[in-house]
Parts: structure tokens; sequence; C-alpha cells
């Protein structure tokens, strides 16, 4: 039976062999471990094994693990990367070193507003629905831009970069013309902002595409954690 240790092992070996697939350096990928609905002692497993990034898509659960772990593991980097209502804006912006969701002037405003005076500014990554998938969260294409200058203004914001959710098909091609489209409206914004430096796209089922076309940190759950 394998362990949470060694699935994170599998994990990474695949990303490095993605990596080099495509001339790219594995060192400018990392592993985002996907705990949402697992046990804190998944969570200190994954730890042990040197895990230091943490993926939550709930808030009250997330404030929970962040609470309870943080005198004894202080170096965890907790990333929000759920919907957000904005009645709860409060809580990821207390708790939370990094914000995937964001896709409204609304939300941004409300977690700079709420971001505590004591914390560096919030790490902020766009979402953008690269599908254009009625179900799916995220910005349209189009409107990203003005959305990324919105976040760049607000000082307790630090605008990272991009994260999508290409539409879950087994149509190859379909995911890659959209994750060569969020690389390239990557590549856009990091002329406008400099500080852009995430991609935050792919999971266990495609992340060899994702980080063909750009990934910078790739969202792994159940293949670390087992299903839930």
């Amino acid at each position: 039976m394998t362990t949470i240790a060694d699935r994170i092992s599998i994990a990474q070996s695949r990303m490095s062999q993605a990596a080099q697939n495509c001339s790219r350096s594995p060192s400018e990928i990392s592993l985002l471990a996907v705990s949402k609905t697992k046990p804190i002692s998944d969570i200190i497993a994954a730890y042990q094994a040197g895990q230091r990034r943490f993926g939550e898509n709930y808030v009250q659960e997330g404030e929970t693990k962040i609470t309870a772990l943080a005198d004894d593991y202080p170096d965890i980097e907790w990333h929000f990367i759920g919907p957000l209502q904005s009645n709860k804006t409060k809580i990821v912006a207390e708790h939370f070193d990094w914000m995937h969701t964001v896709s409204r002037d609304k939300i941004a405003q409300r977690l700079n507003d709420q971001r505590p005076s004591n914390k560096p500014p919030l790490n902020v990554c766009i979402q953008v629905n690269i599908s254009q998938e009625d179900s799916k969260s995220g910005v349209n294409v189009n409107d990203a831009a003005t959305l990324a200058r919105v976040i760049s203004q607000l000082p307790n914001l630090k605008l990272r970069g991009l994260m999508a959710i290409p539409t879950a098909t087994d149509d190859t091609r379909i995911q890659q013309q959209e994750l060569a489209s969020l690389k390239s409206l990557y590549d856009q914004l990091q002329q406008q902002h400099p500080g852009i430096d995430t991609l935050s796209m792919g999971m266990s089922g495609d992340l060899d595409i994702a980080i063909a076309n750009g990934s910078t940190m790739v969202r792994i759950g159940s293949a670390i954690f087992g299903e839930r």
C-alpha cells in the first residue's frame, strides 16, 4: 500500500518528466497539494514528506486547519482555490497566503480592505474562464486585463498571475487550445505587470499538457491523498 509520501514522490516524478519532455526545468514548477476534505493528519504526513504548499476549497474548513497547524507548522503556505462568496472574504483575507480565484472587482476590493495590516499583501491569481462554460467561475479572457489593473492598484494585494481549469474532456486538442490561450494571455499581462510569475493550471489528469503550455503551479489532490 502506497503512502502519502510515496504518492507525493510519484507526482513530483510525473511533473519532472513532463517538464523535461518540453525542455523546461522541473524547478520552474511547484506542486500544490489539494487537501480539501482531508484530515489534518494527512496534511502532517505530506508536510513530513517535504510538502509545504496546500490548497483548500472551503472557507471554514481551511480556517480550521490553518488555525490548528499554525503553531507547529508555521511555514505552511496556504492557498485558497475554491469559489468565494463576498460574505466570506474576511476569513480568506485574514488566514490565507494565496487566493487563486479572484474574478470580480468586488471580491478583490473586499480582500484588500480586510487584509490585516500585520500581514504581507495577499498573493492573488485571477481565475479565467478559458472554456467559456456557464457552469464555471472566472473572468472572461477579454476582461482579465481590466481586472489585473484593478488588483495591481490595491496595496494589500499582490497580483501574481492567472489560474484556470480547462474543459473536462478526453479530447486533448481542446485542452491544448484552451491552455495555450491562457499562456498567451499570461505573457501579455506579464508585459504590463512585471511582478506576474504564476500560471496555476494543471491537475492530475492534464498536468502534462499544462506543463507543456507553461504552467508554474500544478494542483494535485486525489493522486496524493486518495479519492474523496
